[in-house]
């Protein structure tokens, strides 16, 4: 039996409701969309105590403006466009079944973003990252053909991973903000469980796999 329909039964009523838990859950889940993480990944990298800090400030509003391009602004047209046309019911994309083609469409921009910013040798990590996205993608796409998973927790996973092969790899440091992706980590699986988007095990699939696909994705590629 596909778990996602027997996530929550009161999670219409409940994401309708206007109570303050629903409204904070609704806050965290779009602050911490994984259309947006990405930036906030690149933006700790270049602003943070990180080798890419050194970059001249027209390097990094490249490899900002680019990664904002292809991880959130061509998706989120793309699934505007999908909307309009009939092919999701709603732009949350809550049904599996419409998320394949919007995850594709991920998987393509992530790629075409690895090879913008490998315009810049120096700046590997990113093209590595934006590799691991891509990686990330596929692996949620494959589970999503017979299972829903969390997108959310998987896009925190990975950039946990990142930020743990940074800090153990010497190339920064970036144990406190570790520490703040971990705690955002747990706030958003509460946010996606209150809401009943996922069961427990959607959220642990979500966030264990997208840091182990990462991991492999930024060693090997």
């Amino acid at each position: 039996m596909d778990e996602s329909r027997i996530a929550d039964p009161s999670s219409a009523l409940r994401r309708s409701d206007r109570s303050l838990p629903t409204r904070l859950s609704r806050a965290v889940s779009v602050v911490l969309h994984p259309l947006v993480m990405p930036l906030y990944v690149i933006l700790l990298l270049v602003a943070g105590p990180t080798q890419l800090s050194y970059f001249p400030a027209s390097v990094k509003f490249y490899l900002l403006w680019v990664t904002v391009l292809y991880t959130a602004v061509i998706p989120l047209l793309s699934v505007g466009l999908l909307r309009s046309v009939g092919r999701i019911s709603s732009l949350a994309i809550d049904d599996r079944r419409e998320r394949i083609l919007p995850l594709a469409i991920g998987i393509v921009c992530y790629l075409l973003c690895a090879a913008t910013v490998a315009r810049i040798p120096s700046a590997m990590i990113v093209r590595k990252f934006m590799l691991a996205g891509a990686c990330c993608e596929l692996f949620c796409l494959a589970v999503t053909f017979y299972w829903k998973i969390s997108l959310h927790l998987a896009a925190q996973g990975a950039a946990a991973a990142l930020l743990v092969l940074l800090t153990f790899g010497n190339a920064g440091n970036l144990t406190g903000a570790l520490a703040v992706a971990v705690l955002a980590a747990g706030a958003l699986a509460s946010a996606r469980l209150w809401l009943g988007c996922h069961t427990i095990r959607q959220v642990a699939a979500g966030y264990v796999g997208g840091f182990i696909v990462a991991t492999l994705a930024v060693l090997l590629l």
